[in-house]
């Protein structure tokens, strides 16, 4: 078979060479849509199920939110392993699916199972799903620069504004903020009060929450012009929270500035986030979705951010802290440089020992065709552009050097015998 195929290709010179020429061309479309990121991605297939129950203990979370999520979880197809972790307030859930599992297909099946597990977990306890992204998609940092701003406008302007303008772009599962205060609205409900007023703490919560929305009406018609009816309802500052009716007493009604005092605070933290040690800092991590290309989607982001910073308040700006481009950039350029220098040496080599330049070219035009050839696989295999990758190219120069060489001098030790006795023969006859 081996010796039809060799036969085959020398008597078509012209196709086995337009052939190579398709391949190459191929290859350099493949080199141009393949996905470069510095490191190869080699975490696990994981969907993470999430869920808070806030102000219970880890063996609460433990016993009945954990135990039922997992027991439940185990019977999905394609499952490798569940594995979990009960924290205070907190379920961290790890469903390992096998490697050739689609991403999308996996989470699609656990949000399926999640909502027909509902009705065994406790009330008003809602398990949701992890970002689609893995261990390796941190591929950028941020901070804001704001001298003299509150923690709370920055975190404010990183929650409301920066994070979704930033979601946006192609390729990002998340934008998870950090450091500063979330801002809240504290009621310090004076117990005294409540019991000379006789009110419980349940109408104070239910008081300030059907204050706390907006109620639709109808629709009616008047002089031929239609109107519809609705109320504003959402609280926009403390007075309003103070003004908010409990209960009325002998046609008095009982304000929630009465009983309480209403102030703005901020939820608990667990940690502060700081620059340097310079000082406490707002930011946020930008996440990137499974299988995307890190270079295009750092890029992305760094474009998009240029235009969400034209509607940031005077003074303040992006700081970015980590940025994997870089070393996205240095992995990938070096080896380049690498495969560069390998193929310059090889050039040279392979026509000093042969020293026949139709030989040595046969040999050379190898290296360009397979390197391109082999991206058109990397692309088949969803395989990005790393250093692990490119350096297993560098190192197969050698293997198909060595190829073309040993099938060259074969020939040419034939065609020399060839000669050799074609030209005994016309010494004999003549």
């Amino acid at each position: 078979m081996i010796e039809n195929l060799i036969g085959f290709s020398l008597k078509n010179r012209y196709l086995v060479l337009l052939v190579a020429c398709f391949l190459f061309a191929a290859g350099i479309y493949a080199v141009k849509k393949n996905k470069i990121d510095a490191i190869p991605d080699l975490s696990e297939n994981q969907v993470i199920v999430f869920t808070e129950w806030m102000g219970r203990s880890p063996q609460i979370i433990e016993d009945q939110v954990t135990y039922p999520l997992v027991t439940n979880l185990q019977g999905i197809p394609k499952v490798k392993y569940v594995r979990a972790n009960s924290m205070f307030g907190m379920s961290f859930i790890y469903v390992i699916f096998e490697d050739d599992v689609d991403t999308y297909w996996a989470r699609s099946r656990v949000l399926e199972r999640l909502a027909s597990i509902g009705k065994s977990l406790p009330e008003g306890v809602s398990p949701t799903l992890g970002p689609d992204g893995t261990g390796v998609g941190h591929v950028l940092w941020y901070t804001l620069n704001a001298k003299g701003m509150d923690l709370g406008e920055q975190r404010a302007i990183q929650d409301w504004y920066v994070k979704f303008g930033l979601q946006n772009v192609p390729g990002v599962s998340e934008v998870a903020s950090f450091g500063g205060f979330v801002k809240s609205y504290e009621l310090s409900v004076d117990p005294n009060k409540l019991s000379y007023y006789n009110i419980t703490i349940d109408e104070v919560i239910k008081a300030v929450r059907s204050n706390n929305n907006e109620a639709g009406g109808r629709k009616f018609e008047l002089n031929d012009v239609g109107y519809i009816i609705k109320t504003n309802g959402y609280v926009k500052n403390i007075d309003e929270l103070n003004n908010i009716s409990v209960k009325t007493k002998n046609s008095i009604p009982i304000k929630v500035s009465d009983i309480a005092k209403v102030q703005m605070s901020s939820e608990n933290r667990l940690g502060i986030f700081d620059l340097n040690g310079e000082a406490e800092t707002v930011g946020g991590i930008i996440v990137m979705r499974y299988g995307e290309n890190a270079d295009e989607v750092i890029k992305n982001v760094k474009q998009k951010m240029e235009e969400v910073s034209k509607g940031l308040p005077e003074g303040v700006s992006f700081n970015i802290v980590y940025d994997r481009s870089g070393l996205i950039e240095e992995s990938i350029a070096s080896i380049r440089n690498t495969l560069i220098e390998e193929i310059i040496v090889v050039c040279i080599i392979v026509f000093l020992f042969l020293m026949h330049w139709r030989s040595a070219m046969s040999i050379i035009i190898q290296i360009p065709i397979t390197i391109a050839a082999s991206f058109i696989l990397l692309n088949y295999f969803d395989i990005s552009s790393n250093i692990m990758s490119l350096t297993g190219i560098a190192l197969a120069i050698g293997v198909i050097v060595d190829n073309g060489i040993i099938m060259t001098e074969n020939a040419y030790k034939h065609l020399s015998e060839r000669q050799k006795q074609l030209n005994e023969g016309l010494k004999s006859k003549d």
